[in-house]
């Protein structure tokens, strides 16, 4: 039996996946390090089984990160043209906080919505041939 439908969903998504709580109750911690999603919830013992939340976060923190980064770059350089290592000592520090502060919640969020939305690999089957 899937264990998404046995409960109701009770938990805000964007909630629970912003702060990284179980995205059925809110409540229990999603993950157990930077990235890896526990088991289960501690609190009310969803299997996160389900979760495949594949490349989606982490492409769209790249593209945000790629951005803002190249454009600051670019525009410094336009104005000021400074040295190459001022670029390194600003742009550096910079693309790490603009992609690993971001991705554990976007992370969060995207398997709240999975959650939420009961989303799921697609398969073909006989239903699904013309």
């Amino acid at each position: 039996m899937d264990d998404r439908t046995d409960h109701p969903v009770v938990a805000n998504p964007l909630a629970a996946g912003l702060r990284c709580r179980c995205p059925r109750c809110g409540q229990g911690r999603l993950f157990a390090g930077f990235l890896d999603v526990r088991p289960s919830c501690e609190v009310c013992g969803l299997d996160f089984a389900f979760i495949d939340s594949g490349d989606g976060p982490a492409f769209f923190v790249m593209s945000f990160s790629g951005f803002v980064v190249v454009a600051a770059a670019l525009i410094t350089e336009i104005v000021y043209q400074p040295p190459f290592w001022v670029h390194a000592v600003l742009w550096l520090p910079l693309i790490l906080l603009t992609t690993l502060a971001p991705l554990r919640p976007l992370k969060g969020l995207m398997i709240a919505l999975q959650y939420r939305h009961k989303a799921e690999e697609g398969r073909f089957g006989p239903e699904d041939t013309p």
